[in-house]
């Protein structure tokens, strides 16, 4: 059996004094911030990240550049230890920002702090982009043959190029031309807006999470928080707090355990006297109805046309209730003599 062995650097001359600052450097401010958030510069412009870095300065974070080898280190001396997690994101040409600003809140900082730039060949636009009337201050000369394949209406006056009308020349999600990119850059006009292409972020130089990891969380904040009122008021109602969203919601909960209540204990109030005498009906009639089984001697005449309502008892007391209050809205009661009748018929 062969075995294949992996052989493991390890350095033997002390680091260049130049090294040995950017670690010790990393090492501070990995003990200053909470948060490390690793961008992707790779075709990133100078000019954004500059932008970029001014207006870090002015929320407090820092942004900074170290080989991955050397971050490396640095996170091995503060925190003991380079977890898998944190290898696999450490590839690639990379700038390191240093903040306390919570994650979410910063990818959004970033999106809102883009920076404007000219448009390249290539570049996918990500609105409409306009070319304005007016004048261009260009001078006539081959130039009007672009903005002729641009369909860009155009009339030469004073000695410039003026566009006779607002003419859309890029919707969103088409890619920009040479010609296209020219005209812009001469216009002045700088439709593309580019931010930070953030790859991941360590926390506590331990854990990692992805931009789509902070995405999703971000989300189901988002749906917690809009579900969090129903749950609060659902809350309120049970615990019966009196708050304004809950108090409708209570008063006519209370109103129909009071009516269950009179109902259940037999109590002749006058919101309950109808539902009452209407369920006394019913007990007389079931009464008689077995009486007239057991007994035919008695000659009690049972009326068949009387409400069912034993079947309603069987139900719950809310239901039950409920049915009796739409019961109550139609008809106000018994007639008394419907309650003559059943009385007659249980005593002949």
């Amino acid at each position: 059996m062969t075995y294949v062995l992996k052989r493991h650097y390890v350095r033997t001359k002390p680091y260049p004094e130049k090294k040995v600052r950017a670690i010790e450097e990393a090492m501070e401010l990995l003990r200053k911030y909470k948060y490390v958030v690793i961008v992707d510069i790779h075709g990133v412009s100078n000019r954004v990240l500059k932008e970029y870095r001014l207006k870090l300065r002015r929320i407090g974070s820092v942004m900074k550049h170290f080989k991955n080898t050397l971050f490396r280190i640095a996170i091995l001396r503060v925190f003991g230890e380079v977890t898998p997690e944190v290898d696999k994101v450490l590839y690639g040409e990379n700038i390191f920002v240093f903040t306390n600003m919570n994650p979410i809140e910063f990818l959004f900082w970033v999106e809102e702090n883009a920076v404007r730039r000219e448009a390249k060949p290539g570049d996918v636009a990500e609105f409409e982009i306009v070319i304005p009337a007016g004048n261009t201050g260009l001078t006539p000369g081959p130039i009007l043959s672009k903005f002729g394949k641009l369909r860009v209406p155009t009339r030469v006056q004073g000695g410039k190029i003026w566009v006779v009308k607002d003419t859309v020349v890029a919707k969103p999600g088409d890619t920009i031309s040479a010609d296209l990119a020219e005209i812009l850059k001469k216009l002045n006009i700088k439709p593309i807006f580019e931010s930070l292409k953030i790859k991941a972020i360590i926390v506590d130089g331990k854990k990692v999470y992805t931009r789509e990891d902070l995405l999703k969380t971000y989300e189901e904040m988002r749906s917690l928080i809009r579900e969090a009122p129903r749950y609060a008021l659902n809350l309120a109602v049970n615990a019966a707090v009196p708050v304004p969203e809950a108090i409708t919601v209570l008063i006519q909960r209370a109103c129909l355990e009071a009516r269950n209540l009179a109902v259940n204990a037999g109590v002749p109030v006058p919101e309950v006297t109808p539902l009452l005498l209407q369920k006394a009906l019913a007990t007389a009639m079931s009464l008689a109805a077995v009486i007239a089984q057991k007994a035919p001697q008695l000659g009690l005449q049972v009326q068949t046309a009387a409400p069912a309502a034993p079947a309603a008892e069987a139900k719950p007391a809310e239901e039950k209730v409920a049915e009796e209050k739409k019961a109550e809205e139609k008809k106000e009661g018994p007639s008394e003599e419907e309650l003559a009748a059943g009385l007659a018929s249980l005593f002949g």
